[in-house]
């Protein structure tokens, strides 16, 4: 396996070398959790805190945070951004509900790097959503129409010549803020919650893939070399769920690639690009940076490859071969930052769903199996209540977990193999002409806008063209 693993990993191990030992022996638990990313590694802290006598035991392909979580651009916003696909989905009390639930993710976040000593550089300094176009202006404009409607609206808009003084950069014509929103060095919050996730007394095997689940009454997850027969089954492998079929046209794995620039801090200082927020403009195929603590920018872009009937692979490993149209990107949003040296680049896996959210439930009805999937390359925040979903459906509870709006979903799914990867790279071009377009305030042809309509929910919600 190729074990390139990007340069916020690079970055944490420097801190952390200890490395779990692989799974070489067939055990017995009560719960196994197949994935020691941030959901993995939250719902096992989880079911510790409220049982500690539980064995909760993880199964790791690579190393815990090697995946999704740890190559992401460090960015935990809530979910007021989503809200309207949430309220399609469920309704707006429970839309409502729910959002608000996941507002506390920030803050628990935050409070857990501080109570376990976890460096992670977290900084709670909000996000910017802004329009680098004129035809992105307003893209946020229905959104918080519907917010203010149930008085729940967080965004703040910022007055003319803000948006470029807050993030630097001459592109940004207006944004809209909100200020509950956080930055983090992933990479090094994973290894913090598998340290914290140690100490609690939870068996990790890292290196240790799953070759197979048996589907018994009490399941059985075979690794290359060993095997965990549990009472509960957990299946938090983001991207890499798509080995499942049930769970396949639930979502499409594509790549999202970042590149990070050399230490810059004067440069930096000199645009007044010194904030701690976390940064996203209005397209589809969107920008998404912000700078580190040492004076870095960090820049990512969805750019990459789409996997074939949800296959991985090591196709989503190493330096992005889409490096050079994601710092093209980085500098036309940044001219002024243009001859800072990209000293990085990675790529890793998105298990994108139709309408941007997650899903929860038990695999082919299974009452043994749960899992979640397609959180969107949105899961930073997502999964420290996401986690709380899947407790309670560990534990059986009848809770407002367990009833949550988002478990046992019926939503749209990708059409079978060979036109979803066919289709994916049709919709993802024409996203990209459509909106390389509205950069030079030109409008799309016909063809072009009803194919980039067909792509799943984005980001954040933009408005028609």
């Amino acid at each position: 396996m190729n074990t390139y693993r990007g340069f916020w990993y690079a970055e944490a191990l420097d801190h952390d070398h200890h490395v779990a030992p692989p799974l070489e022996t067939d055990i017995d638990a009560d719960v196994c959790i197949i994935g020691g990313g941030y959901l993995g590694l939250w719902t096992a802290i989880r079911l510790k805190r409220e049982d500690a006598g539980l064995k909760v035991v993880i199964v790791e392909r690579d190393l815990c945070g090697a995946g999704a979580s740890g190559r992401n651009g460090g960015v935990a916003t809530n979910w007021w951004g989503k809200f309207l696909s949430v309220r399609k989905l469920c309704g707006h009390e429970e839309a409502l509900r729910i959002c608000k639930a996941a507002e506390s993710a920030i803050d628990e976040i935050g409070e857990f790097c501080q109570e376990q000593g976890v460096d992670a550089q977290y900084r709670k300094e909000g996000w910017i959503w802004s329009a680098s176009s004129e035809m992105q202006k307003g893209s946020w404009d229905t959104l918080i129409d519907s917010l203010n409607e149930y008085g729940v609206n967080p965004f703040v808009s910022l007055v003319p010549g803000e948006a470029q003084a807050r993030t630097g950069s001459p592109r940004n014509l207006e944004a809209v803020f909100d200020p509950n929103a956080a930055t983090i060095q992933p990479a090094m919050y994973a290894r913090g919650l598998r340290r914290h996730a140690l100490e609690l007394g939870v068996e990790i095997y890292e290196q240790s893939p799953m070759q197979r689940l048996e589907r018994s009454r009490t399941p059985v997850v075979h690794t290359t070399t060993g095997s965990v027969k549990a009472e509960k089954v957990v299946v938090a492998m983001n991207a890499w769920g798509a080995i499942f079929p049930e769970l396949r046209r639930s979502i499409a794995v594509v790549s999202s690639d970042m590149v990070a620039t050399a230490k810059a801090p004067e440069r930096l200082k000199k645009i007044g690009f010194t904030g701690g927020e976390g940064m996203t403009d209005s397209r589809i195929v969107l920008n998404y940076y912000r700078n580190t603590p040492e004076g870095r920018v960090i820049f990512g872009k969805p750019l990459g490859k789409f996997g074939f009937a949800g296959r991985v692979g090591d196709i989503y490993e190493g330096p992005t071969p889409a490096a050079k149209k994601v710092t093209n990107a980085f500098h036309d949003i940044y001219p002024n930052l243009s001859d800072v040296p990209i000293i990085s680049s990675w790529t890793g896996p998105i298990d994108r769903a139709m309408n941007g959210l997650p899903t929860f439930g038990h695999l082919g009805g299974h009452e043994n199996i749960v899992y979640a999937i397609g959180f969107s390359g949105n899961g930073v925040a997502t999964t420290v209540f996401s986690s709380r979903i899947v407790t309670s459906l560990v534990m059986e509870k009848d809770d407002e977990w367990s009833r949550c709006g988002l478990v046992d979903t019926k939503i749209k799914r990708f059409p079978i193999e060979p036109f979803r990867y066919v289709g994916g790279l049709m919709v993802r071009d024409a996203l990209v002409r459509k909106e390389a377009l509205e950069d030079r305030n030109k409008t799309a042809g016909w063809l072009t806008r009803n194919l980039a309509a067909l792509a799943p929910a984005g980001y954040v919600p933009t408005k028609k063209s």
